[in-house]
């Protein structure tokens, strides 16, 4: 492995990396950095924790630093925690360039990040909504003269699901200039990304790490098989040993909605274990505020949507615990990837029922390696069963009774309202299209009923004719 100096960073850039304690670079910081250096496109995907957001801030900074001029650089991630995360690594590697950055999320005041993009910052990082509001809403700032466009996750960016980043990043990309460096980074390699990269681009330059695991040899991974209605009391019983055995560990618990992320954290409080949820129903601040408590080591058990499961780099992850099996591989390689980073151990703990056991199989054939079983003693989880069912039951009620839901749906027309579209409106295109299903459920369920009416029928008269054929061949057979 090559040293920062033969890929070709300057003396200030690598005398920065070891005053951080960044002494050798990573496998896709020694292929990815020199090709970028080059000016080539560049798709680097590699394994959570190996390095990837210093192998596109090392060689931005090394070119802006011959030529500083704003806008310069314009980063592109899906989630808020993930965008301040990266704005950090430039401003600490950055420091000796008095680097100019500017954070552009959801959450935050408008008015003041219309200002910050006017003064012209170096690097923009943002999340693709807000910037694409912007773009719509104002022509204070331009983006035409931009050297650098880097899409971090870029899987999640460019994958259509749920958050269909799309139309925004449609708006984004009509703005920039042809003549750009593209680079895109990722720990999993879906469709799409193979697709870009038969796309000719700028000289493009392809890395994927050679391992044939998506996750890290230092994961120790496990799973326990478990009944859904006794999922809770195992939880508390791994949360209560690990706590006993090492209480200066961190452990992150994932879960698949903000309702269950609530109740968990709840649950845990009840149960007098120092807990902090992160989820996106939760206000902007806060978010930041439980998750600066949690690297500080000020709270160690996060419970956490998949909000967290991307990118946010918390070196001191012990436990990774996840409370449903996720549903796709990629899912499972992101959540597992917060613990076990830059050659620590780590433990991954998946809690499976019997409806989940095809999804464990999805995942082991994804990451190449078998899940092993996790030893529990059954008699301890079900002395609290009763009590954990109690308390969850309990939590349940409290948080009802503080609107959650409702919160929840207030959001949601808040974030139409900000797409430009009527939430009255989309509610009724909801409600007609569920109609129009049932109607269609109904429809089918009739010709169903009319098919087995048909066959019963077809079935009686032929148990007819055999009933006839049989009474007449007895009594022709009668003397």
């Amino acid at each position: 492995m090559s040293d920062f100096v033969s890929l070709g960073l300057s003396d200030w850039l690598v005398k920065q990396c070891q005053q951080l304690g960044i002494n050798k670079p990573t496998p896709v910081q020694d292929n990815c950095v020199p090709a970028i250096l080059e000016g080539r496109d560049c798709m680097g995907c590699a394994k959570t924790g190996s390095g990837k957001t210093a192998a596109f801030v090392l060689p931005v900074l090394q070119k802006l630093s011959e030529d500083p001029y704003g806008i310069f650089c314009l980063v592109l991630t899906p989630t808020r925690e993930l965008a301040y995360q990266i704005a950090e690594q430039f401003r600490v590697l950055g420091k000796p360039l008095g680097l100019r950055d500017c954070i552009i999320v959801g959450g935050m005041d408008m008015v003041t990040q219309a200002l910050e993009l006017s003064n012209q910052p170096h690097v923009v990082v943002a999340t693709p909504g807000r910037l694409a509001d912007h773009i719509r809403s104002s022509n204070t700032f331009s983006m035409s003269k931009i050297k650098f466009l880097i899409l971090d996750e870029a899987d999640r960016l460019l994958e259509q699901g749920c958050t269909d980043f799309t139309k925004d990043l449609e708006v984004i990309l009509g703005i920039l200039p042809a003549k750009r460096q593209t680079l895109l980074f990722s720990a999993t390699l879906t469709d799409t990304l193979q697709e870009l990269k038969s796309i000719a681009m700028n000289k493009p330059f392809f890395w994927e790490s050679k391992s044939e695991t998506r996750t890290v040899e230092e994961l120790d991974q496990r799973y326990i098989l478990t009944p859904e209605k006794v999922k809770d009391a195992y939880l508390i019983h791994l949360i209560q040993k690990f706590t006993d055995e090492h209480d200066d560990w961190s452990i992150i618990i994932f879960t698949n909605t903000c309702k269950s992320c609530q109740i968990l954290t709840m649950m845990l409080r009840e149960f007098n274990f120092p807990t902090i949820s992160l989820h996106s129903m939760m206000k902007q601040k806060q978010r930041f505020a439980n998750l600066a408590k949690f690297k500080a080591s000020v709270y160690k058990i996060l419970i956490a949507t998949d909000v967290a499961a991307r990118g946010l780099d918390i070196p001191t992850v012990q436990v990774v615990i996840n409370h449903n099996t996720p549903g796709l591989p990629k899912i499972y390689i992101h959540r597992v990837g917060r613990t076990a980073r830059a050659g620590r151990n780590g433990v991954s703990i998946t809690l499976v029922t019997q409806y989940d056991i095809h999804l464990v199989h999805s995942i082991e054939e994804q990451i190449q390696t078998k899940l092993k079983e996790y030893p529990v003693e059954e008699k301890e989880v079900l002395s609290i069963l009763t009590q954990v069912n109690v308390t969850r039951r309990e939590c349940e009620i409290k948080l009802e009774s503080t609107d959650f839901d409702e919160k929840k749906e207030i959001n949601k027309r808040k974030q139409l309202i900000l797409e430009g579209k009527d939430p009255d409106l989309e509610a009724r295109r909801k409600a007609e299209l569920e109609k129009i299903k049932s109607q269609k459920k109904k429809f089918k369920q009739k010709i169903q009923e009319h098919i087995q009416r048909q066959k019963r029928g077809q079935l009686k008269k032929k148990l007819m004719k055999k009933k006839q054929m049989k009474n007449k061949k007895a009594a022709q057979e009668k003397p």
